[in-house]
């Protein structure tokens, strides 16, 4: 078999047997591809032919183009599931990624904005029109639940609350209740109740956030708000959803919440990624401490 039909036993392996996500297993083929056609390359083109050496090669390949640590350690996570896969089921006789060790991640201090930058970012959509009340609510949910740009793309209308002052995160495995605000409440409520149906044509369509055509918003769509906005507001930080899901989490440890409630809030699955926004404050608390402490501060 050519490196293709391989790949798509693999594949549906990952999603039949592992009940890997879709997401999940893009990536893993994404990553694979990537190493197969740096091995043809070589002039490599038989799985048994793939050493430790040639995996070596291509990671410092990786490097040389200046690909970050995280990224080379997720395509050495998506090559060890591949060929553990092949020798598990006799496809290889040897796994070349046995004895090979993960390339330590170096966790950055995530970019945020401050509470004043994003408070200017949340006043800038104008709420005397249709897409203004939309991108409010957008905003105003985004920080006030820290959602990844693909989980909020992915809630459904049914999945808000606005009683209990919630919204119900629920894909695969992974359920978070998350609470919102008052600010949230409000200009969601405004959007359900006033908005939505306005914008969306097709009764059935059961997407919260829909684009102006009333269709679901693509992520490039939801950047693209982001980034008019935050030009608007005259704040010179390229800003990414993910800044404002940092910033929600960091703007909750700096008013006293707890680790363990922003893991849970964010979906993390080990505290260790919850901490790097303890190292994001510790120079503003040292400031403060300085300043209120020193005799001659």
């Amino acid at each position: 078999m050519d490196y293709n039909s391989y790949l798509e036993i693999y594949k549906i392996y990952l999603l039949e047997e592992k009940h890997s996500s879709i997401h999940t297993v893009e990536s893993y083929i994404r990553d694979v591809k990537q190493f197969l056609k740096f091995c043809n390359n070589q002039n490599i083109n038989v799985l048994n032919g793939i050493s430790t050496t040639h995996i070596i090669s291509y990671l410092l390949f990786l490097q040389k183009k200046g690909r970050a640590t995280s990224t080379i350690s997720r395509n050495l996570a998506s090559l060890r599931s591949l060929f553990q896969f092949l020798f598990d089921h006799g496809y290889i006789d040897v796994n070349p990624t046995i004895n090979l060790q993960t390339p330590k991640i170096e966790k950055k201090i995530p970019q945020t904005l401050s509470i004043y930058e994003m408070k200017t970012l949340l006043e800038m959509p104008d709420i005397h029109t249709k897409k203004g009340i939309r991108d409010k609510a957008i905003l105003e949910v985004l920080y006030a639940t820290g959602l990844k740009v693909t989980e909020l793309l992915g809630l459904k209308i049914q999945d808000v609350n606005l009683t209990q002052g919630n919204i119900i995160y629920n894909c695969e495995n992974n359920k978070r209740v998350l609470p919102i605000g008052r600010m949230a409440i409000q200009f969601l409520d405004n959007y359900i109740n006033h908005c939505r149906d306005k914008i969306v044509l097709d009764k059935a369509q059961d997407i919260l956030f829909v684009n102006m055509q009333g269709k679901e918003m693509t992520r490039q769509g939801l950047w693209k708000i982001i980034k008019y906005y935050a030009k608007k507001a005259n704040i010179n930080k390229s800003i990414t959803p993910h800044m404002i899901r940092h910033s929600c989490a960091l703007h909750l440890i700096q008013n006293g919440a707890d680790l363990y409630s922003i893991k849970e809030l964010l979906g993390h699955s080990d505290i260790s990624s919850t901490q790097m926004y303890l190292r994001a404050t510790d120079n503003q608390d040292l400031k403060d401490v300085y300043k209120k402490t020193h005799p001659r501060a």
